[in-house]
Order: structure tokens, then sequence, then C-alpha cells
């Protein structure tokens, strides 16, 4: 058999084709955009990257004392630990929860994983089967949308509309509920839109989960980010009977991104989810354990000073990169948005003069190549519309007027 003949027989020349289920997945925040930009850094050129909030990148460090912790204890990180994570790490994520007026938790409850992003994937694996449905706001942390579609599950979205301040309504969500309707996901305060859910809307939402049985998965990760007024109200306060999972760690808070440490902590009607736990558990046995040496800074970074404060408070870093982004939307004739009130990140509207000439994606490309920002397209977020971009807030307010100077510069051609 010559090369020709053996070609056609293995197929179109042996291509290897990859799942069928990434065909419904995206995640354009290091996608094709991502990959451009990586280009044009090889190529010589400076780019602004503020399509991924990662605070080292922007000269936040760590708090040093976790990072001694982390040091202090490296002969004890060298062993695997428990599938659940080492105990003092799992018992400062309950002695957090304590001190948030949430009972009846124990370090049993709490799993200790390699970021947020894989507990979301074995929460997910734990709970569905093909077709189950998962309710996801739109626009959503994309992540939540794939890993639902990579579980065989089946996201259903529901609004969180600009015109409404980008909060729920939880008659909707109700309405959307079917019998097939495992979850409920709630990311809060939110990425991408910054917006903190006000405690009726939360309360509605924990009724209607009662109500249906199903469970509320919270995306809490920028608990401690909120500014001015706003409220961080925790789902689990409010969930009786019901089964409510909440997930958080060090990446965004603690600005510790690589340590790779996150936590999901099992809430509300236990009795309920025993089964659940335990297949969880039978999930986090088969990958043995998580990061150790990170574990070990999660007592000191929970018990410690919250640096994270003064930073969101007016004066603080982060509080007057916001206000740069508001006052420079503000002042601009080809953006609006609704002003941030949580997490790291600002979600702005296009004018309505450029619907028709120029949506997200294509505003986005023009950005990168001709003025070297890279933002994510607001559709990347699973929106129904395309005239919005994300941003982090994590420059310094001298390169956020630079960045904000080039969205004009691209924007007046199209004017």
């Amino acid at each position: 058999m010559n090369v020709t003949e053996l070609k056609a027989e293995n197929g179109a020349a042996g291509v290897i084709q990859p799942s069928a289920a990434l065909g419904d997945v995206k995640y354009e925040i290091r996608g094709q955009l991502a990959n451009r930009a990586d280009e044009l850094e090889k190529r010589g050129y400076e780019i602004i990257s503020l399509n991924i909030g990662n605070p080292g990148l922007f000269g936040f460090r760590t708090p040093e004392t976790m990072r001694l912790a982390m040091i202090e204890n490296l002969g004890q990180a060298e062993p695997y630990c428990h599938q659940k994570g080492i105990f003092p790490a799992r018992e400062a994520v309950v002695m957090q929860q304590q001190s948030r007026g949430i009972q009846h938790v124990s370090a049993e409850e709490v799993f200790i994983g390699n970021g947020v992003s894989e507990l979301i994937d074995l929460s997910l694996r734990a709970l569905l089967n093909p077709g189950d449905e998962v309710l996801v706001p739109s626009p959503d942390y994309p992540l939540w949308s794939a890993a639902v579609v990579l579980n065989g599950g089946v996201p259903r979205y529901y609004d969180c509309r600009p015109g409404s301040k980008f909060m729920p309504d939880p008659q909707q969500i109700e309405e959307l509920i079917s019998a097939r309707t495992k979850a409920i996901v709630v990311i809060n305060p939110n990425n991408p839109s910054g917006a903190v859910y006000d405690r009726g809307t939360l309360e509605g939402i924990a009724a209607i989960a009662a109500k249906k049985g199903v469970i509320v998965l919270a995306d809490e990760i920028y608990d401690q980010m909120v500014y001015d007024d706003a409220e961080f109200i925790p789902f689990a306060t409010l969930v009786r009977d019901a089964v409510c999972l909440t997930y958080s760690g060090l990446s965004k808070v603690y600005r510790a991104c690589g340590y790779r440490v996150g936590w999901c902590v099992f809430g509300g009607d236990l009795d309920r989810a025993r089964d659940y736990i335990h297949g969880m558990e039978l999930l986090a046995a088969l990958r043995l354990c998580s990061n150790v040496p990170g574990q070990w800074a999660v007592q000191t970074a929970l018990g410690g000073f919250q640096s994270i404060r003064e930073l969101v408070q007016p004066g603080g870093r982060l509080y007057q990169s916001r206000q740069c982004i508001i006052d420079r939307v503000a002042g601009s004739p080809y953006l609006s948005m609704e002003a941030p009130m949580g997490a790291m990140y600002a979600f702005i509207k296009l004018h309505d003069r450029f619907a028709g000439k120029l949506g997200d994606q294509r505003f986005a490309l023009e950005l990168l190549d001709n003025r070297h920002v890279l933002v994510a397209p607001g559709s990347s977020f699973n929106t129904a519309y395309s005239d919005h971009f994300r941003i982090t807030s994590l420059p310094d307010p001298d390169t956020l007027n630079i960045v904000f100077d080039r969205i004009d510069d691209v924007l007046v051609q199209h004017a």
C-alpha cells in the first residue's frame, strides 16, 4: 500500500478532529485577538493588554505575609495533601464564612482547588447529566458557559440588561426554570459588568431556588472589591431551604493569580447535598489534590490585614483607576456605561451612531492593529448584542488616559 492509499484509508490525510463539544465553547478573553496581540509583540510592538484581570501584570503585589507563609511551609508542601485541601486552609475558609453569619459549615464542606476555574468544572461534572440545564447570566464570565457545555449541560441565559444596571430579574429566572434545570449561576460582584446585586434581588433568587429545588452556584471571587456605597451580600447568608455553593479564592482580592488557589463551600440545606458532596470528593480524589504550596497562604490571607480595603476606597489605586474610566467615558461623545460598583472591570458601550457600521469584534481588532490596545469584545461574554467591550481597571490612571485617547482615535474615524 502506497502513501496515497494509506491516507485515503485513514481519512482526510489523517487529520485528527477535536471534540465536537468544543464547537460550542468560546473564550475570547484568551482567544484569537490575544493570539494576534502576541504576534504583534513578537514583531516589536508594545501592546497595552486590558483583556484579562491579572493584578500582577499591573504592579499589584501579593501581600508579603502570604508569600512568607508559603515559603515557611514549603517543607510540608512536598507530599500530596488531602483531596479537599490542607486543613488549615479549609478551616480558615470556615472561619470567614462564620464571620459573615453563615453557620453549620465545617471543613468537610470546603474544597480547595487549582483556582476557582477547576472547582467550577468539578462541581458541574459532579452535578450534570447530559441535557441538564443551568441558568447563566448574560453577560457572563464565559468559563461558566464553557464548563456547562463541556460537562454535557445546556446553558440557558437570563438577561442582566444594560438598561437595568445589569441587574437580573428574578421573575425571568423563574420563568426559565424547566424540569431539566439543575442550577442557577450568580456572579456577584459581576464580571464583566461590575454590578453589585442588591439584597432584594438576591433574596428573590434564593426564594426561587428553594421553591424549585435547584442549586445556586454563587461566584463571589470579587467579594471585597466594592466601591462607594455598594454592599456585598454573601449569597449563602440568604439560603436556608436550598443548596448553595460559594466560590472564591486568592486570585483577585489577594492579587495572587499565579498561586492557583480557590475554594468552594457548600451551604444551605446540607442534608440534601450529601450525595453531591460525595461526588465532588470522588472527582477531587481523581486529580489527587490541588497545588499545595499556595494553600499555605490561605490562612494568612483570610485572617490577616485586608489590604484590599485601602485599594477600593477614595485615594486607593483601584478606586482612582475606576474613577478615571468613569470620567473618560463621561467625557467621550462615542462611549457610555453603567458605573461599575464592584470587581475590576468596565463594560463600555459604543454609541448608537456606530450601529451597523462598527461592531465590537471589528472595533477590538482595529484598536489592536492600529493603536495596540487589546480589549475583550462584549459579545464574547454571551450577550445578544455586539456594541460593548470590556477592559480591566487595573492600570494606573496615566495608562488609562493613553488608552482612552487611542480609543477615541479609532472611533473618530467612523463617527
